[in-house]
């Protein structure tokens, strides 16, 4: 469910540096947990650092989708308001440890996430934490349907791609309940690569022309959905979601709240409007390296995605596009 836009347009662009600083201050936080086998911990750390820039953003943020309601984490929980009102009003999206166990466990992976779009843009899946998904790249856009089985997906992203589906390489997140798609995914041909978790990460492998992946299938959090489908129509590929819950519970207060488990949304339902996604590296990998020390400074390498372009900057500061951004 959308909230009513207002009727003056955000250029989210204005909020790069915002975005930037609030990533760049949560991988620097968590990066005192790394390997020290305390997930949560980690995560509170980059979620207080986080939220301590969010306040001082320049202009009024609403927490559209965050990692908690407001009983179980007082931090950017759904529905809280940031920044100091001095500018416009967005939408913000946010996992501020996306791979909380490879933080713990110093795996490569872990990297602090935000997406902010237009007030009133970001979907808002209420009591729903699970969604079935499929992102594609811009070159296999609107040849997937979640109905279809992973046999017709696979031969579909093929063709528009050019390519054998012995070629195609496929993340699915290592689950118990994805041991079927993954099995017959393998079946058809396809290679799969299943990270134990950080959906967010195998989406853009997907989505940027340097990954390592053609397309994402399978369940996972919608806070990942919903910055995810910022990427996605920030460099026009594909992704279609659905909301799959994993406890009767969680079905249950779906329907009391009167969503529909059964609707499929596209990008631009998900996001309906300019966006913009952030990432800064915390425990290194593929997509960004990690914080390291440089002539007494910790420097830290973050991703940009917005209006079309991928930036990658390398900063320590605050603002880290005051100077960097390649």
């Amino acid at each position: 469910m959308h909230r009513t836009a207002q009727r003056t347009r955000t250029d989210v662009r204005t909020l790069e540096a915002i975005a930037l600083a609030a990533t760049h201050s949560a991988a620097i936080a968590s990066r005192a947990w790394v390997g020290r086998h305390d997930k949560n911990a980690a995560d509170a750390a980059a979620t207080e650092a986080m939220r301590q820039v969010l306040a001082d953003a320049p202009g009024r943020g609403t927490v559209v989708i965050g990692e908690g309601e407001k009983d179980e984490a007082p931090m950017l929980y759904n529905g809280e308001t940031v920044g100091n009102g001095c500018g416009p009003d967005f939408d913000i999206a946010v996992d501020p440890l996306e791979g909380t166990s490879f933080c713990a466990k110093n795996h490569p992976g872990a990297m602090a996430t935000i997406a902010f779009a237009e007030p009133g843009t970001l979907w808002s899946p209420g009591p729903g934490f699970y969604m079935d998904k499929i992102v594609v790249p811009p070159r296999a856009k609107g040849v997937v349907d979640l109905a279809d089985t992973p046999e017709r997906t696979l031969a579909n992203v093929a063709h528009a791609l050019g390519k054998p589906i012995n070629r195609l390489r496929v993340v699915v997140m290592d689950k118990p309940r994805h041991q079927e798609l993954i099995a017959r995914l393998l079946r058809a041909g396809a290679s799969v690569h299943t990270p134990a978790e950080g959906d967010v990460a195998g989406s853009l492998e997907v989505l940027l022309p340097t990954g390592d992946a053609d397309l994402l299938l399978g369940i996972g959090g919608t806070p990942e959905g919903v910055m995810t489908a910022a990427a996605v129509r920030a460099l026009g590929g594909d992704m279609l979601g659905r909301l799959a819950p994993q406890r009767e519970e969680e079905a249950a207060a779906i329907r009391a709240a009167g969503m529909d488990v059964d609707r499929v949304y596209t990008c631009d339902e998900l996001v309906g409007g300019d966006a913009l996604f952030a990432a800064t590296g915390v425990t290194g990998g593929s997509l960004l390296s990690r914080p390291r020390e440089s002539e007494g400074a910790v420097l830290a390498e973050s991703m940009l995605i917005s209006s079309g372009q991928v930036r990658r900057i390398a900063h320590t500061g605050a603002h880290p596009n005051r100077g960097g951004i390649r």
